[in-house]
């Protein structure tokens, strides 16, 4: 009983992550889409938290690499979750059993 608790909040979790990492890679898209529009020697703010830091194009588009990240994440999340589905089909059977 435990484990299949478990295993469904495994589940639960690991959709939440990948939900998660969907709107972020979104949002990234859309800054890098503007961003593509600008100088290179403009300068711009990031948010951070309740604060703006100014920094360059170039530091900032380093930063927007962390799609390829995301995707990554994703696609291993995703996997997670297809594990977490079979474990509980294979325990349900079993459970019944008893």
């Amino acid at each position: 009983m435990a484990a299949f608790t478990e295993l469904q909040t495994k589940g639960t979790d690991t959709q939440q992550k990948v939900k998660l990492a969907d709107i972020e890679t979104e949002q990234l898209n859309r800054t890098r889409k503007h961003f593509m529009t600008l100088v290179d020697k403009t300068n711009m703010y990031k948010g951070i938290g309740r604060m703006f830091i100014l920094q360059s194009k170039v530091v900032i588009h380093s930063q927007l690499r962390k799609i390829k990240e995301l995707e990554q994440k994703k696609s291993y999340l995703e996997g997670s979750i297809k594990e977490a589905e079979d474990n509980i089909r294979e325990m349900l059977p079993a459970r019944r059993a008893q």
